[in-house]
């Protein structure tokens, strides 16, 4: 029988929250489609100037506007409605820090497709739709994310250039496997004058991560290698070989199938670089990588959010002798290394 606190009554609040998240989702969205939070940086504060600079009704505008301030994006002082902290780094485009862009992606129907079928994937284990073993192109989903998650990468991809020494400029060669936007890559080679990048991905993808590096100046130490991680002709003889969020779509087989072609494409002394949402072994904590699982359930066949000893057997498995994690501050990822000793 489940207990309650003595000091807080049974509530169907927190149910009831839950159950109409999605209008927050919605708001949010809106709220960015909209430009609201670049209009109200440019210093339309008040109601009407703030409906004139978007072109919609004051009445929307006012209910939409209170309810990202009861949400938390908005602060609202004597009828005037002004930016959050945080609404003002990431939200307003006059931001360099600007990352509404990762709305595309993150409100991506497919994602809410694959929810919509949830009760079926618990019943089965598995994913209901039609791409469920993420090894065949999805242009859709995965060029949409290669073109709108990128600013959320910054931090970690500068932390990862550090992590690796990138700054050192000793001559470096990376192999980025499923590359995706390419700025982990990228921001090594922008770090390190003496690296050279070659990027695996789908060939729409890779359209994406070419127009990255040219925009980074790095284009002409920057290959695109067209294919499946799985099937692609790799090389041989890197320094550093980088993947980043992909383990999580595929079962432990595959991903020892993967690192096994990691292993072999690296030189000795060479570092695998792993990027993930790794839960503590109790796999409810912390918050966001834990509920990472529920994601690859209904979006994956055998896709999971593996905790760090599972990552330790996987890759041992696979050759390497010793891997190491790295919490990346302020951000809900740890970077592994790996370590191929011959």
């Amino acid at each position: 029988m489940a207990t309650t606190s003595p000091f807080r009554r049974p509530s169907p609040e927190h149910i009831f929250q839950t159950l109409n998240a999605h209008q927050q989702t919605a708001a949010l969205k809106t709220a960015i489609e909209l430009d609201l939070f670049t209009a109200i940086d440019e210093g339309n504060h008040r109601l009407p100037e703030i409906a004139k600079r978007l072109g919609c009704s004051e009445r929307g505008v006012r209910i939409l506007s209170d309810y990202l301030t009861i949400q938390g994006f908005l602060r609202k002082e004597a009828g005037s409605y002004l930016l959050t902290e945080d609404a003002a780094l990431f939200l307003s485009k006059h931001s360099p820090h600007y990352m509404g862009t990762i709305a595309e992606f993150l409100t991506n129907q497919q994602h809410f497709e694959n929810m919509a079928r949830l009760p079926e994937a618990v019943r089965q284990g598995r994913t209901s739709n039609q791409r469920g073993d993420n090894r065949e192109p999805n242009d859709g989903l995965w060029v949409s994310f290669a073109r709108s998650m990128a600013p959320l990468t910054v931090p970690t991809a500068l932390f990862l250039a550090q992590l690796v020494e990138a700054q050192e400029a000793r001559p470096m060669r990376v192999l980025d496997i499923a590359a995706g936007h390419g700025m982990y890559g990228i921001t090594i080679a922008q770090q390190n004058p003496k690296a050279h990048i070659t990027a695996v991905d789908w060939p729409a993808v890779l359209e994406v991560a070419k127009e990255n590096a040219v925009k980074a100046g790095v284009a002409e130490r920057y290959t695109a290698r067209p294919g499946s991680a799985f099937e692609a002709e790799l090389g041989g003889g890197y320094d550093l070989v980088l993947l980043t969020n992909i383990f999580h779509h595929f079962d432990k087989e595959t991903c020892i199938h993967l690192m096994r072609r990691t292993y072999e494409a690296l030189k000795p002394g060479g570092k695998a670089v792993t990027l993930e949402f790794v839960p503590n072994e109790d796999r409810v904590s912390p918050p966001t990588e834990a509920a990472f699982s529920l994601l690859m359930l209904v979006g994956t066949d055998a896709g999971d959010a593996y905790t760090l000893s599972e990552y330790q057997e996987m890759f041992e498995e696979a050759g390497f002798a010793e891997t190491k994690l790295h919490p990346i501050p302020g951000m809900p990822e740890e970077a592994l290394i790996s370590e191929k000793v011959r």
